[in-house]
């Protein structure tokens, strides 16, 4: 994972988001005491309000946007990920910046059907979730000579689309834990740009904020997203390789499908972290044989007093 520094780029598109309530109560399902070893973390939408709910470069859909793209110019198409998207004239300026000559609404689409045409070969080497690596996409799609332009790119593009911003007592509970002595570590559908999002907002990257560097997976590093249980068996077996077994470990992401579901499977004790309205996926809708979470709560710091309770 690289370490080069975006902050000149990321800083300016910085705005203040605050959680949105969703209703969901603070509640604790499984009563029985735990021996709490380490707490895993997703990170868009539960470590960091994402103002598109989530990062979703592993389920874009080209379908979904033939309808919307009726001109060129359309503003619903111009974002990637958020649901209140940029305006074209900021993104063709963004575009001007970078020497592309492809429109927003345009851009969209192609950058979409990309990652469909990588998802397809990736899952007839057997992925069922597949992620890519977006600057790698970004490179091929835009012809970039070199990787450090695409990913320069990607950058702005990205926080243009999907404007974030630290949850509540994010400090706090990443300091409560390191002074428990609870190891840390991350699961996360995520690409290249988002450790940078710590050091952004937290002014260190995860490995120094208390995160266990042999228990973070990022989903663009295996070619493997969520909710496939890829990364959480993965970092089973890490775990199990430091003597701490499943049981003892807690994960905490806010969508029942692609986080409580396969941590439950993979036989962590799971919490629903249910703070922010944008990002809360309960999933009651779908036909997906969801598992129930152990804890629910709806601030971060309330982990503290889930721990405290055990």
């Amino acid at each position: 994972m690289s370490f080069e520094s975006f902050q000149d780029i990321m800083a300016p598109y910085v705005r203040p988001l605050d959680p949105i309530k969703t209703g969901e109560k603070y509640h604790i399902r499984n009563q029985d005491p735990w021996d709490l070893k380490a707490v895993l973390f997703d990170i868009y939408g539960t470590l960091f309000v994402s103002a598109s709910g989530e990062l979703k470069t592993s389920e874009l859909k080209t379908d979904e946007l033939k309808t919307s793209i009726k001109t060129d110019t359309s503003s619903e198409a111009a974002g990637m990920t958020s649901s209140q998207p940029p305006s074209p004239h900021d993104v063709s300026n963004l575009l001007k910046k970078y020497h592309v000559s492809a429109s927003p609404a345009r851009l969209r689409l192609n950058l979409v059907h990309a990652i469909e045409t990588e998802h397809a070969t990736l899952r007839r080497q057997g992925i069922d979730f597949p992620e890519v690596q977006i600057d790698a996409v970004w490179q091929k799609l835009l012809g970039f000579k070199d990787r450090k332009t695409a990913r320069r790119f990607a950058v702005e593009y990205e926080m243009m689309h999907n404007p974030v911003f630290p949850m509540p007592h994010l400090r706090e509970i990443l300091e409560f834990l390191s002074a428990k002595k609870i190891i840390m570590g991350i699961i996360s559908n995520a690409q290249f740009f988002t450790p940078h999002l710590f050091d952004l907002f937290l002014g260190k990257f995860p490995e120094n904020l208390g995160f266990d560097p042999d228990l973070i997976f990022y989903s663009c590093d295996h070619g493997h997203a969520k909710p496939s249980c890829f990364l959480f068996e993965m970092a089973r077996e890490q775990l199990n390789s430091k003597g701490i077994p499943a049981e003892n470990v807690l994960y905490a992401g806010n969508d029942m499908k692609n986080d409580i579901t396969p941590a439950g499977r993979t036989g962590f004790k799971t919490c629903l972290f249910a703070g922010d309205r944008r990002s809360l996926r309960l999933r009651k809708d779908e036909k997906y044989d969801l598992h129930p979470p152990d804890v629910v709560i709806c601030d971060l710091i309330q982990l503290a007093d889930v721990i405290r309770s055990k």
